[in-house]
């Protein structure tokens, strides 16, 4: 498990941005701007290289206050033939906080615009990608917090230009080893360049090995030389930019409408065919879900993809103002007093900021939800309560004129044509055709020729309303057997009820009566005049895999696996895709596991890292090798 250390903002004698970690300074002290535009975009031939493209990819060693990236980001925008979208990628080990990224920024008044933006959108401090849509989602951040040596090896891209700023090779040889640099040429796209400051002689030899051609130039500022380089060896293109961006989406969820929303934002042009009358009507028709991360003591891959999820869900929220939410925070109470104790070692061993997750005490557990507990727990500050029906009109919304809804829609079959696939009714009526279609449809995917293979099982989920003046008042969202929501609309929503093969889709009081005594095991005497026969609330089917991961990525063909046991070689069906198994943490996962999705359609940098994307994908189950675990049992 790697533990983030913060940066620590310091200044040298002169003035200038220092690490005393390192014993170096952040760029040089004659003048930080002008030698971010003289090495790294003079010596990578920026603007001119991205001008007209698609799509242009930039990675740096070495966030530090961001100088170069505000550099190139104020390139780009005063280009006008710059690049539809622009991917800048950035390993830091070491980030700054938020108020020391403010400080130290003032020093550049000619980005107070744009740094303002950055430090509006900078992410909480945790290991791991963090992906911040700027300048109305044109510009894409994507920030790797970690060790860069062990970080690099991890990221899937295909990179135009190289930004080489690590700190001197002398304090900090790790970035500029060989087999670093052989991990730069893993990632470059054909004709990819780099720039660097140093010119030292082991550098030139390590870029020279790993296919760079190398050469020197006048450095920045009196220093006598830099590096530029170009890779040598011509290679296909692995990450093409799609011919038509043209796409049928299965569903109305919140699968299907943040899959949407996603390829609209990326310039997609999408038919949504959706069963129901409006968006949010299946599994995510609930008046409310919980939106929190799970951690882990040991960060596994479920608590690394919820917590990856979570952020992006809470930045998908801030782009959708329509969308109802709250941020009232959560607690997530121990069970009992080992596992109290197992919390609180885990908030201590991750060491995540306050502001993500805090163990709290019994008292003050019963402080901040306003009722007695008799245990502690976690207590997520930042998190809350989402609506999902109004996230999936929210998204659906946002871009009216790339995206067709058609409600009451049943789709019967899907074709593969020989440009792209078909979506047919009953009649056999051609309903849309587009080169790329999308399953979103949640327990209803594996009635389609093409997911009957698919692993994936309905649970029946049944939620309770209680009238607010029926029940104690609660200020955050409650877990521990149960669940419970603050008041919303003068309803508070219990739960969850959870059952296999079970078709039942009406109401039970029985399921009722098992909601409410399971949160009265937390809360004696909850709601004591609630009747469960006379309550209401809803059902819904949740579509679960075997892992509870979720399934999204390109389709394989529905063959087994045989002797193959690499996710890449299994065969694919061209054109077809999915985010399926979302299981009861659809509002967890909708929005990263939509970028995900359109960043592998797209060509672009992933936004997680390569084992996790693995344990994300369809074809995980058509291999026959056997595997370990790839998440624990949900506790929810």
């Amino acid at each position: 498990m790697e533990r983030l250390e913060p940066a620590r903002l310091e200044f040298a004698t002169i003035g200038t941005p220092y690490s005393a970690a390192y014993d170096d300074v952040y760029h040089s002290a004659y003048g930080g701007p002008d030698q971010a535009r003289y090495v790294f975009l003079g010596g990578n031939e920026l603007p001119q290289r991205w001008q007209g493209k698609d799509r242009f990819v930039i990675l740096e060693t070495g966030f530090g206050l961001g100088l170069n990236f505000l550099a190139t980001w104020q390139a780009w925008r005063e280009d006008p033939q710059h690049c539809q979208r622009l991917h800048f990628v950035s390993i830091e080990k070491h980030p700054f906080t938020a108020a020391d990224l403010a400080t130290a920024q003032q020093a550049w008044p000619e980005f107070a615009t744009l740094a303002a933006e950055l430090q509006s959108h900078w992410p909480v401090l945790t290991p791991g990608m963090h992906r911040l849509y700027l300048n109305g989602g044109q510009v894409i951040l994507t920030l790797v917090f970690g060790d860069a040596a062990n970080r690099l090896r991890t990221l899937d891209a295909a990179v135009d230009a190289f930004f080489l700023d690590g700190f001197s090779p002398a304090k900090n040889p790790e970035l500029w080893s060989p087999y670093f640099c052989k991990g730069l040429t893993r990632l470059a796209a054909s004709g990819a360049t780099l720039a660097t400051w140093t010119a030292a002689g082991h550098v030139r030899a390590a870029l020279t090995v790993a296919e760079f051609a190398v050469a020197k130039r006048p450095g920045f500022a009196g220093k006598r030389h830099m590096l530029v380089g170009r890779l040598r060896s011509r290679r296909p293109d692995r990450h093409p930019v799609p011919g038509e961006r043209r796409a049928i989406v299965i569903g109305a969820g919140i699968a299907g409408s943040t899959t949407a929303h996603a390829l609209a934002a990326a310039g997609w042009h999408v038919t949504v065919l959706e069963q129901a009358a409006e968006p949010g009507q299946g599994a995510s028709s609930n008046l409310a879900g919980m939106l929190r991360p799970m951690p882990s003591a040991d960060d596994n891959r479920l608590s690394r993809l919820t917590r990856a999820g979570f952020l992006a869900t809470r930045a998908l929220l801030a782009r959708l103002p329509a969308a109802r939410w709250s941020a009232c925070g959560v607690l997530h109470l121990a069970r009992e007093a080992e596992h109290e104790a197992q919390q609180r070692r885990a908030v201590h061993q991750l060491g995540f900021p306050p502001e993500l997750l805090q163990f709290v005490d019994r008292d003050e557990a019963s402080r901040r939800l306003g009722q007695m507990v008799a245990i502690g727990g976690w207590w997520f500050p930042s998190g809350g309560w989402v609506q999902p029906p109004s996230v999936c009109q929210a998204a659906l919304a946002a871009f009216p004129e790339r995206i067709a809804i058609h409600f009451n829609t049943m789709v019967d079959r899907l074709d593969k044509t020989a440009g792209g696939w078909q979506a047919l009714d009953a009649k056999g009526r051609v309903l849309a055709e587009a080169p790329v279609l999308v399953m979103a449809s949640g327990a209803n995917a594996p009635r389609f020729e093409q997911f009957a293979w698919l692993p994936q099982r309905a649970a029946r989920g049944q939620v309770s309303h209680l009238p607010a003046d029926n029940a104690a008042p609660l200020a955050t969202v409650l877990f521990q057997i149960g669940y419970a929501m603050p008041e919303i609309d003068g309803v508070q929503l219990i739960g969850a009820s959870l059952a296999y093969d079970d078709e039942e889709a009406s109401e039970r009081a029985v399921d009722h009566a098992d909601n409410l005594a399971r949160l009265r095991l937390t809360l004696p005497g909850f709601a004591a005049g609630s009747d469960p026969a006379t309550l209401h609330g809803r059902v819904g089917f949740r579509p679960m895999s075997p892992d509870r991961l979720p399934m999204v990525g390109p389709v394989p063909e529905p063959v087994p696996a045989g002797s193959n046991s690499r996710l890449h070689a299994l065969p694919r069906q061209p054109g077809l895709w999915c985010v399926q198994g979302f299981g009861a943490r659809g509002i967890v996962w909708s929005a990263l596991m939509a970028d995900l999705l359109v960043s592998q359609l797209e060509g672009e940098p992933l936004p997680l890292e390569n084992d996790l994307i693995d344990a994300l994908d369809p074809g995980r189950f058509l291999l026959r090798i056997a595997r370990q675990p790839l998440a624990p049992a949900d506790e929810a």
